[in-house]
């Protein structure tokens, strides 16, 4: 299914049907990734006395579960700045559009004392080349290096992962990225004393109890995706498509389309 977008003066023609799934599904197995000190999450039958909301158990016509899970913790999602601010921010009514020209790159994180950091120079390597093509891009999708396919099942807590530097987020702020996705639980330090620079620089929020006018209420940051290295870098078509959670957070499914060009229609 070919379909042509008018994007900034821009002419897009990606095809629907070769979606690229960049999301880590929620499954209640010990392959679902974990951060942030909590359990996998819980998917089990509603249970009313005897009654087991189960079709296998022979006591029901449908499967009728309960679902518990952390948005943030228990694999891909999508948050806006209400996830550090005192007053509360909804992503439901943050994130209103949902398609964007994204760019996908891959950095490699710089070994800095006991930590792994993405840093500005890494970024604004790559993403210099790129907003000279032609296209403005609107997302930007960091896949981290080395790419273990064991990213999608990881155990991330007390683990220091990598994070992306104060001065690199705020470049990517700079440089008019108002949607930044991923493959790391946080873009943040895991334990940084509550410093959270690289959410708030690129953000723009300078006070979080009383938010100042020019913080990007509109932008949202996507955590723990997965890039198959089968995905070349290069700039492609985003759906960011959320649950409608009124929370600071909802898990999330971020499709990619190629962008086709004339020698591939």
């Amino acid at each position: 299914m070919l379909v042509t977008v008018q994007h900034n003066n821009q002419t897009i023609k990606v095809d629907l049907s070769k979606p690229i799934d960049i999301s880590i599904p929620l499954t209640n197995t010990d392959e679902n990734p974990i951060a942030w000190y909590i359990e996998k999450p819980i998917i089990e039958p509603v249970v009313f006395g005897d009654w087991i909301g189960k079709v296998s158990e022979g006591k029901s016509s449908t499967n009728f579960n309960n679902i518990f899970f952390n948005p943030h913790g228990h694999g891909t999602h999508t948050e806006c700045l209400g996830h550090i601010t005192r007053e509360f921010y909804s992503i439901n009514q943050s994130l209103k559009q949902f398609f964007f020209v994204a760019e996908l790159i891959s950095v490699v994180p710089e070994l800095q004392g006991e930590d792994l950091v993405i840093t500005l120079e890494s970024i604004s390597t790559a993403l210099d080349v790129t907003l000279k093509l032609g296209i403005p891009k609107e997302a930007l999708i960091i896949r981290t290096l080395p790419n273990f396919k064991i990213k999608k099942s990881l155990k991330y807590s007390n683990t220091n992962p990598p994070y992306l530097e104060e001065d690199a987020a705020r470049f990517i702020r700079e440089s008019g990225i108002q949607h930044l996705l991923i493959d790391l639980p946080s873009v943040d330090k895991e334990k940084d004393d509550g410093k959270l620079l690289a959410h708030k620089a690129f953000w723009n929020v300078t006070d979080v109890n009383n938010l100042n006018a020019d913080a990007r209420l509109d932008c949202t940051i996507t955590e723990l995706i997965f890039v198959t290295d089968e995905v070349k870098d290069g700039t492609y078509l985003l759906n960011l498509q959320i649950a409608s959670f009124e929370n600071d957070a909802s898990p999330s499914k971020p499709v990619l389309y190629a962008i086709l060009n004339e020698e591939s229609k």
